[in-house]
C-alpha cells in the first residue's frame, strides 16, 4: 500500500512539473496565455525557475512519511514544503543565489520579537554571506532611524560586525527595506548602529518617481477614512498611526496588551482594499493592505517593489537568482504575497521553519 501510494503521488507532482515547464516553454516565446496550465489555472502567474516536484515530492516523503499515512491525506503543509524543497532545489542546480531576501516577524523572529544574538537563524545567514550569497530584509516596519532597525536587528548586525572584524567575510552586502518598499538601509561596519540611510533617489525604480507625493497623500487620507471607518463599525479598541508613506490601526495604548481577534483584522483589511482599489487614488498609486497579527497597515508599494529594489541596488541581480522568505503568501491580507512579482520565493510558517529552510538550501547547495 505504501509504495503504490508513494509512486501514485510521485506521478501526479510529475504531471504538474511537465505543466509548469510547459508554461514556461510559453513565458519564453511570450504566449504564456496559451499554456495548458494557464488554461487550468487562470490565475497563475510567472516562474522565474522549473520546479523539481517529482524528486521534491521523494525527499519529502522520506521525512515526513506522507505515503505512509493510512488515514491523513497528504495535507496543506505537506504541498508547502515540498514546493519550498522543489524551488531549493531547482535554485542550487541553477548555480548559486544572488540574493536570499527576509520577512521579519514570524520569519526571522517571533512576532513583534527582535532578533536576537542566541537566534538560531544568524549563523545560518552568516554562512550564505561567507559564500558571496547578499542578504536583504524587506519589512513591513517602516522607521527612518537607523537606531531603531539596530533595535530590532541587533543580533544579526552584530554578528556580521563580528565576522568582518575576525576576517571570516569580507564586503558583505546586507540590506534593510523598510516600509514594504520606502526606506532602505545598508550595513556599514563603520557606521552608527552599523547601518547607513540610503536616499531614495539613489535606488528607487523608475517607475517609482511617477508617483507624486500629493497622490500618496491622498491615497492614505483614503485609507484612513477606511481604517476609521472599521473602527466604528466593529468597535475595535484601536487607534490610529499616520506616518508619511503608511497608516494602520493598532491597539489603544493603556494597561495589558488588547488583542485584535483574526476575523476583525481580515474585515479591516478586506474593506480598505476594496475602497482602495475603487478609489481614484488606489489606481495612481501602488499599495498594500495587510494584516500585521496585531495591526493592519496600509504601506505605500509592497514588497515586489521592495525586492525588485533591492535586486537593482545590489547590482541587477534577476528573479531567478533571488529568493525571498516570508510567511505571508494567502493573498487576502498577506504582504510577501507580492514578492512572487519580482523573484522565486519560500513559503515558511515560523522561525523555525526558516532554520531548516536554510539547512535544506545548504544540504542542496553541497550535494
Amino acid at each position: 500500500m505504501e509504495t503504490g501510494a508513494h509512486r501514485r503521488y510521485a506521478e501526479i507532482m510529475h504531471d504538474v512539473e511537465e505543466l509548469i515547464n510547459d508554461h514556461i516553454e510559453h513565458q519564453t516565446r511570450g504566449t504564456q496565455g496559451r499554456s495548458k496550465l494557464k488554461h487550468l489555472v487562470p490565475s497563475v502567474g510567472v516562474f522565474f525557475t522549473p520546479l523539481l516536484l517529482e524528486e521534491a515530492f521523494k525527499f519529502q516523503d522520506d521525512r515526513r512519511k506522507i505515503s505512509s499515512r493510512r488515514f491523513v491525506p497528504p495535507s496543506f503543509n505537506d504541498i508547502r514544503l515540498t514546493l519550498n524543497s522543489a524551488q531549493l532545489m531547482s535554485l542550487t542546480r541553477n548555480g548559486s543565489i544572488a540574493l536570499v531576501t527576509f520577512d521579519g516577524d514570524v520569519t526571522l523572529y517571533d512576532d513583534g520579537e527582535s532578533l536576537t544574538d542566541e537566534n538560531p537563524v544568524i549563523p545560518r545567514i552568516l554562512k550564505l554571506l561567507h559564500q558571496g550569497t547578499h542578504i536583504g530584509i524587506v519589512t513591513a516596519a517602516g522607521y527612518t532611524d537607523a537606531a531603531k532597525y539596530y533595535e530590532r536587528l541587533h543580533g544579526l548586525l552584530d554578528a556580521v560586525a563580528n565576522a568582518i572584524t575576525e576576517k571570516e567575510v569580507e564586503d558583505p552586502k546586507v540590506v534593510i527595506l523598510g516600509g514594504e518598499s520606502n526606506y532602505l538601509f545598508e550595513f556599514d561596519f563603520h557606521a552608527e548602529s552599523f547601518l547607513k540611510y540610503v536616499p531614495r533617489k539613489t535606488w528607487m525604480l523608475d517607475e517609482m518617481r511617477s508617483w507624486q507625493e500629493e497622490d500618496i497623500q491622498s491615497l492614505l487620507d483614503v485609507a484612513e477614512g477606511a481604517l476609521r471607518e472599521c473602527i466604528g463599525n466593529m468597535q475595535l479598541s484601536a487607534q490610529i498611526l499616520r506616518k508619511d508613506r503608511a497608516v494602520g490601526i493598532i491597539p489603544v495604548a493603556g494597561p495589558g496588551k488588547q488583542k485584535f481577534n483574526r476575523e476583525q483584522l481580515e474585515e479591516t483589511v478586506l474593506v480598505t482594499q476594496q475602497i482602495l482599489d475603487l478609489s481614484i487614488q488606489g489606481k495612481k498609486v501602488p499599495f498594500c493592505a495587510f494584516n500585521g497579527g496585531n495591526d493592519v497597515f496600509v504601506d505605500i508599494g509592497d514588497k515586489s517593489w521592495g525586492v525588485l529594489s533591492c535586486q537593482r541596488y545590489l547590482g541587477g541581480i534577476e528573479g531567478s537568482k533571488t529568493l525571498h522568505v516570508g510567511d505571508q503568501f494567502l493573498s487576502a491580507g498577506a504582504n510577501d504575497f507580492k514578492a512572487r512579482l519580482a523573484c522565486t520565493t519560500a513559503w515558511i510558517a515560523s522561525p523555525a521553519e526558516t532554520v531548516a529552510l536554510l539547512d535544506e538550501l545548504h544540504f542542496h547547495s553541497e550535494s
